[in-house]
Protein backbone atom coordinates (compact mmCIF):
# COMPACT_ATOMS: atom_id res chain seq x y z
CA UNK A 1 0.00 0.00 0.00
CA UNK A 2 2.62 2.50 0.27
CA UNK A 3 2.82 2.76 -3.21
CA UNK A 4 -0.50 3.79 -3.37
CA UNK A 5 -0.09 6.05 -0.56
CA UNK A 6 2.94 7.55 -1.35
CA UNK A 7 2.68 11.38 -1.91
CA UNK A 8 6.11 11.83 -5.05
CA UNK A 9 3.90 9.13 -7.26
CA UNK A 10 1.58 11.11 -9.57
CA UNK A 11 -2.06 9.82 -9.91
CA UNK A 12 -1.80 8.88 -13.28
CA UNK A 13 0.78 6.15 -12.18
CA UNK A 14 -0.93 4.53 -9.81
CA UNK A 15 -3.88 4.40 -11.83
CA UNK A 16 -1.91 2.54 -14.64
CA UNK A 17 -0.54 0.49 -12.26
CA UNK A 18 -4.45 -0.61 -11.08
CA UNK A 19 -5.08 -1.01 -14.50
CA UNK A 20 -2.04 -3.42 -15.18
CA UNK A 21 -3.39 -5.35 -11.42
CA UNK A 22 -6.73 -5.77 -13.08
CA UNK A 23 -5.51 -6.98 -16.07
CA UNK A 24 -2.91 -9.48 -14.46
CA UNK A 25 -5.86 -11.01 -12.14
CA UNK A 26 -7.76 -11.95 -15.01
CA UNK A 27 -4.62 -13.59 -16.24
CA UNK A 28 -4.47 -15.67 -13.28
CA UNK A 29 -7.93 -16.27 -13.27
CA UNK A 30 -7.56 -17.65 -16.86
CA UNK A 31 -4.63 -19.95 -15.56
CA UNK A 32 -7.13 -21.28 -12.53
CA UNK A 33 -10.42 -22.08 -15.37
CA UNK A 34 -7.49 -24.05 -17.91
CA UNK A 35 -6.29 -25.95 -14.37
CA UNK A 36 -9.52 -27.22 -13.72
CA UNK A 37 -10.82 -27.43 -17.36
CA UNK A 38 -10.68 -31.26 -17.98
CA UNK A 39 -11.11 -30.87 -22.23
CA UNK A 40 -7.80 -29.40 -21.61
CA UNK A 41 -4.83 -31.28 -23.40
CA UNK A 42 -2.11 -29.36 -21.31
CA UNK A 43 -4.16 -28.06 -18.28
CA UNK A 44 -0.65 -27.72 -15.94
CA UNK A 45 1.29 -26.22 -18.96
CA UNK A 46 -1.67 -23.61 -19.58
CA UNK A 47 -1.97 -22.71 -16.30
CA UNK A 48 1.89 -21.84 -15.62
CA UNK A 49 1.80 -20.19 -18.55
CA UNK A 50 -1.03 -17.60 -17.58
CA UNK A 51 -0.33 -17.78 -14.10
CA UNK A 52 3.43 -16.73 -14.30
CA UNK A 53 2.04 -13.82 -16.77
CA UNK A 54 -0.46 -12.41 -14.65
CA UNK A 55 1.86 -12.78 -11.52
CA UNK A 56 4.46 -10.52 -13.62
CA UNK A 57 2.05 -8.51 -14.93
CA UNK A 58 -0.02 -7.90 -11.84
CA UNK A 59 3.21 -7.79 -9.22
CA UNK A 60 6.09 -7.26 -11.23
CA UNK A 61 6.57 -3.70 -9.56
CA UNK A 62 6.80 -5.69 -6.35
CA UNK A 63 8.86 -8.92 -6.79
CA UNK A 64 12.56 -9.07 -7.34
CA UNK A 65 13.97 -8.85 -10.89
CA UNK A 66 15.52 -12.11 -10.46
CA UNK A 67 12.25 -13.77 -10.06
CA UNK A 68 10.35 -12.35 -12.49
CA UNK A 69 12.93 -13.10 -14.73
CA UNK A 70 12.23 -16.68 -13.35
CA UNK A 71 8.71 -16.34 -14.19
CA UNK A 72 9.20 -15.19 -17.03
CA UNK A 73 11.52 -18.21 -18.28
CA UNK A 74 8.85 -20.39 -17.01
CA UNK A 75 6.47 -18.39 -19.36
CA UNK A 76 8.50 -18.47 -22.34
CA UNK A 77 9.34 -22.58 -21.84
CA UNK A 78 5.56 -23.66 -21.49
CA UNK A 79 4.95 -21.46 -24.61
CA UNK A 80 7.88 -22.79 -26.55
CA UNK A 81 7.42 -26.46 -25.70
CA UNK A 82 4.00 -26.08 -26.90
CA UNK A 83 2.82 -26.73 -23.09
CA UNK A 84 -0.28 -23.62 -23.63
CA UNK A 85 -2.98 -25.38 -24.91
CA UNK A 86 -6.65 -23.64 -24.97
CA UNK A 87 -9.90 -25.77 -23.50
CA UNK A 88 -13.24 -26.10 -23.50
CA UNK A 89 -14.74 -23.44 -25.29
CA UNK A 90 -18.00 -21.80 -24.00
CA UNK A 91 -18.70 -19.63 -26.66
CA UNK A 92 -22.07 -18.38 -27.58
CA UNK A 93 -24.42 -20.50 -30.22
CA UNK A 94 -24.92 -19.30 -33.40
CA UNK A 95 -28.72 -19.04 -32.27
CA UNK A 96 -27.70 -16.88 -28.77
CA UNK A 97 -25.82 -14.94 -30.68
CA UNK A 98 -28.64 -14.08 -33.23
CA UNK A 99 -30.86 -13.48 -30.57
CA UNK A 100 -28.76 -11.22 -28.90
CA UNK A 101 -28.00 -9.04 -31.95
CA UNK A 102 -31.91 -8.75 -32.26
CA UNK A 103 -32.37 -7.29 -29.20
CA UNK A 104 -29.20 -5.04 -29.15
CA UNK A 105 -28.76 -4.62 -32.31
CA UNK A 106 -26.13 -1.50 -33.94
CA UNK A 107 -25.85 -0.46 -30.06
CA UNK A 108 -23.36 -3.36 -30.04
CA UNK A 109 -20.73 -1.09 -31.03
CA UNK A 110 -21.27 1.68 -28.63
CA UNK A 111 -19.07 -0.09 -26.38
CA UNK A 112 -16.38 -0.47 -28.37
CA UNK A 113 -16.32 2.95 -29.23
CA UNK A 114 -16.03 4.44 -25.82
CA UNK A 115 -13.01 2.34 -25.07
CA UNK A 116 -11.30 4.27 -28.55
CA UNK A 117 -13.27 7.74 -26.62
CA UNK A 118 -11.55 7.59 -23.58
CA UNK A 119 -8.33 6.74 -24.72
CA UNK A 120 -8.19 9.89 -27.28
CA UNK A 121 -10.05 11.67 -24.41
CA UNK A 122 -7.37 11.24 -21.74
CA UNK A 123 -4.49 11.80 -23.93
CA UNK A 124 -6.10 15.26 -25.27
CA UNK A 125 -6.43 16.53 -21.76
CA UNK A 126 -2.52 15.69 -20.69
CA UNK A 127 -3.65 12.32 -18.86
CA UNK A 128 -2.14 8.65 -19.20
CA UNK A 129 -4.21 7.48 -22.26
CA UNK A 130 -3.58 3.47 -21.12
CA UNK A 131 -5.48 4.64 -18.11
CA UNK A 132 -8.12 5.95 -20.62
CA UNK A 133 -8.46 2.76 -22.22
CA UNK A 134 -8.85 1.27 -18.94
CA UNK A 135 -11.65 3.51 -17.92
CA UNK A 136 -13.20 2.93 -21.31
CA UNK A 137 -13.25 -0.89 -20.80
CA UNK A 138 -15.12 -0.02 -17.35
CA UNK A 139 -17.58 2.18 -19.29
CA UNK A 140 -18.76 -0.15 -21.85
CA UNK A 141 -19.23 -3.29 -18.89
CA UNK A 142 -21.48 -0.75 -17.40
CA UNK A 143 -23.00 -0.51 -21.30
CA UNK A 144 -23.30 -3.97 -21.96
CA UNK A 145 -24.56 -4.80 -18.65
CA UNK A 146 -27.89 -1.83 -19.46
CA UNK A 147 -28.17 -3.70 -23.03
CA UNK A 148 -28.50 -6.73 -21.35
CA UNK A 149 -28.36 -7.75 -17.60
CA UNK A 150 -27.16 -11.08 -17.69
CA UNK A 151 -23.82 -9.36 -18.71
CA UNK A 152 -22.26 -9.51 -15.16
CA UNK A 153 -19.00 -9.92 -14.00
CA UNK A 154 -18.79 -13.05 -14.33
CA UNK A 155 -19.70 -13.35 -18.07
CA UNK A 156 -17.22 -10.67 -18.92
CA UNK A 157 -14.10 -12.89 -17.06
CA UNK A 158 -15.16 -16.15 -18.72
CA UNK A 159 -15.27 -14.30 -21.87
CA UNK A 160 -11.96 -12.76 -21.00
CA UNK A 161 -10.53 -16.20 -20.67
CA UNK A 162 -11.88 -17.26 -23.74
CA UNK A 163 -10.22 -15.20 -26.09
CA UNK A 164 -6.42 -15.14 -23.88
CA UNK A 165 -6.80 -19.13 -24.67
CA UNK A 166 -8.00 -18.18 -28.64
CA UNK A 167 -4.81 -16.25 -28.92
CA UNK A 168 -2.69 -17.72 -26.63
CA UNK A 169 0.98 -16.92 -26.08
CA UNK A 170 1.03 -14.80 -29.24
CA UNK A 171 -0.86 -12.46 -27.07
CA UNK A 172 2.46 -11.88 -25.56
CA UNK A 173 4.15 -10.74 -28.70
CA UNK A 174 3.84 -6.83 -28.35
CA UNK A 175 4.78 -5.76 -24.83
CA UNK A 176 8.24 -8.62 -25.33
CA UNK A 177 8.72 -6.80 -28.96
CA UNK A 178 8.63 -2.99 -27.41
CA UNK A 179 11.01 -4.16 -24.63
CA UNK A 180 13.49 -5.67 -27.02
CA UNK A 181 13.41 -2.40 -28.89
CA UNK A 182 14.99 -0.56 -26.18
CA UNK A 183 17.12 -3.13 -25.47
CA UNK A 184 18.49 -3.32 -28.68
CA UNK A 185 18.59 0.74 -28.24
CA UNK A 186 20.88 0.32 -25.04
CA UNK A 187 22.99 -2.28 -26.57
CA UNK A 188 23.99 0.03 -29.33
CA UNK A 189 22.28 -1.35 -32.45
CA UNK A 190 21.70 1.87 -33.33
CA UNK A 191 25.17 2.63 -33.26
CA UNK A 192 25.77 -0.19 -35.36
CA UNK A 193 23.34 0.11 -38.23
CA UNK A 194 24.89 4.06 -38.59
CA UNK A 195 28.10 2.77 -39.05
CA UNK A 196 26.75 0.64 -42.16
CA UNK A 197 24.39 3.24 -43.79
CA UNK A 198 27.23 5.64 -43.38
CA UNK A 199 28.86 3.13 -46.10
CA UNK A 200 26.78 3.77 -48.87
CA UNK A 201 24.36 6.95 -47.88
CA UNK A 202 26.46 9.78 -49.71
CA UNK A 203 26.90 12.21 -47.31
CA UNK A 204 24.54 15.83 -46.62
CA UNK A 205 22.45 13.25 -49.61
CA UNK A 206 19.12 14.28 -47.68
CA UNK A 207 16.83 12.55 -49.83
CA UNK A 208 18.94 9.35 -50.16
CA UNK A 209 18.76 9.52 -46.45
CA UNK A 210 15.59 10.00 -45.87
CA UNK A 211 14.39 7.15 -48.20
CA UNK A 212 16.63 5.16 -46.57
CA UNK A 213 15.54 5.84 -42.96
CA UNK A 214 11.28 5.28 -44.12
CA UNK A 215 12.48 1.96 -46.12
CA UNK A 216 14.16 0.41 -42.83
CA UNK A 217 11.55 1.56 -40.78
CA UNK A 218 9.60 -0.59 -42.45
CA UNK A 219 11.53 -3.44 -42.42
CA UNK A 220 12.82 -2.81 -39.02
CA UNK A 221 9.19 -2.95 -38.03
CA UNK A 222 8.58 -5.93 -39.97
CA UNK A 223 11.45 -7.58 -38.00
CA UNK A 224 10.05 -6.29 -34.59
CA UNK A 225 6.36 -6.61 -34.82
CA UNK A 226 6.34 -2.70 -33.37
CA UNK A 227 6.93 0.06 -34.83
CA UNK A 228 7.92 1.98 -31.58
CA UNK A 229 10.35 -0.89 -30.79
CA UNK A 230 11.94 0.47 -34.50
CA UNK A 231 11.74 3.73 -34.29
CA UNK A 232 14.34 4.50 -31.67
CA UNK A 233 16.54 2.39 -33.08
CA UNK A 234 16.68 3.63 -36.32
CA UNK A 235 16.30 7.07 -35.59
CA UNK A 236 19.21 6.75 -33.63
CA UNK A 237 21.23 4.92 -36.04
CA UNK A 238 19.62 6.81 -39.93
CA UNK A 239 17.42 9.56 -38.80
CA UNK A 240 19.56 11.51 -36.79
CA UNK A 241 22.47 11.06 -38.29
CA UNK A 242 21.81 11.31 -42.13
CA UNK A 243 18.65 13.35 -42.04
CA UNK A 244 17.88 15.43 -39.09
CA UNK A 245 21.89 16.48 -38.48
CA UNK A 246 20.94 18.50 -42.17
CA UNK A 247 17.96 20.27 -41.84
CA UNK A 248 15.09 18.52 -41.82
CA UNK A 249 12.35 19.29 -39.37
CA UNK A 250 12.39 16.71 -36.55
CA UNK A 251 8.43 16.62 -35.91
CA UNK A 252 7.78 16.43 -39.88
CA UNK A 253 10.36 13.42 -39.93
CA UNK A 254 10.22 11.61 -37.14
CA UNK A 255 6.41 11.35 -37.37
CA UNK A 256 5.96 10.27 -40.74
CA UNK A 257 9.00 7.63 -39.76
CA UNK A 258 6.65 6.38 -37.08
CA UNK A 259 3.69 6.17 -39.92
CA UNK A 260 6.29 4.51 -41.99
CA UNK A 261 6.93 1.66 -39.64
CA UNK A 262 3.38 1.30 -39.19
CA UNK A 263 3.24 0.28 -42.99
CA UNK A 264 5.74 -2.18 -41.83
CA UNK A 265 3.08 -3.56 -39.16
CA UNK A 266 0.68 -4.37 -42.11
CA UNK A 267 3.12 -6.52 -43.22
CA UNK A 268 4.13 -9.32 -40.75
CA UNK A 269 2.94 -11.96 -38.65
CA UNK A 270 5.16 -10.14 -35.93
CA UNK A 271 2.69 -7.80 -35.33
CA UNK A 272 0.45 -10.66 -33.37
CA UNK A 273 -2.06 -8.08 -32.49
CA UNK A 274 -3.13 -6.65 -35.86
CA UNK A 275 -2.52 -9.91 -38.06
CA UNK A 276 -2.78 -12.72 -35.70
CA UNK A 277 -5.27 -12.64 -33.05
CA UNK A 278 -7.81 -11.40 -35.60
CA UNK A 279 -7.13 -14.83 -37.53
CA UNK A 280 -7.73 -16.82 -34.77
CA UNK A 281 -10.59 -15.40 -33.09
CA UNK A 282 -12.46 -15.53 -36.64
CA UNK A 283 -10.95 -18.70 -37.03
CA UNK A 284 -10.07 -17.94 -40.90
CA UNK A 285 -8.69 -20.88 -42.71
CA UNK A 286 -5.67 -18.60 -44.31
CA UNK A 287 -3.60 -17.52 -42.19
CA UNK A 288 -1.78 -15.26 -43.91
CA UNK A 289 -5.61 -13.78 -45.14
CA UNK A 290 -4.89 -10.60 -43.25
CA UNK A 291 -1.68 -9.52 -44.28
CA UNK A 292 -2.30 -10.45 -48.27
CA UNK A 293 -5.13 -8.15 -47.98
CA UNK A 294 -2.83 -5.56 -46.42
CA UNK A 295 -0.25 -5.16 -49.52
CA UNK A 296 -1.59 -3.13 -51.56
CA UNK A 297 -2.29 -0.25 -49.09
CA UNK A 298 0.96 -0.20 -47.07
CA UNK A 299 2.87 -0.27 -50.35
CA UNK A 300 1.22 2.14 -51.60
CA UNK A 301 1.01 4.19 -47.64
CA UNK A 302 4.99 3.99 -48.11
CA UNK A 303 5.36 5.57 -51.28
CA UNK A 304 3.17 8.39 -50.45
CA UNK A 305 5.24 9.19 -47.00
CA UNK A 306 8.49 9.27 -48.60
CA UNK A 307 7.30 11.85 -51.10
CA UNK A 308 5.28 13.61 -48.39
CA UNK A 309 8.57 13.74 -45.99
CA UNK A 310 11.25 14.66 -49.38
CA UNK A 311 8.69 17.87 -50.25
CA UNK A 312 8.00 19.10 -46.92
CA UNK A 313 11.64 18.38 -45.02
Amino acid sequence: MAFFTAADIPLMTKLLELVYILIGIICIYTAVCNLKDRENPSPYGSALFWGSVGTVIAFGRWIPDFYNGLLILTMSANAILGKVKPGSDPAPTAAQTKASFERIGMKIFIPALSIGLFSLFFALIGWNALVGTGAGVLVAMVLLFAFERKNRPGVFLGDAARFLNIVGPTSMLPPLLAVLGSVFTLAGVGDVIAGIAGRFIPAGNINVGIVVYAVGMVIFTMIMGNAFAAITVMTVGIGAPFVLAYGADPVTIVMLGLTCGYCGTLLTPMAANFNIVPVAILDMKDKMGVIKAQVLPAVIMIIFQIVYMIMFK
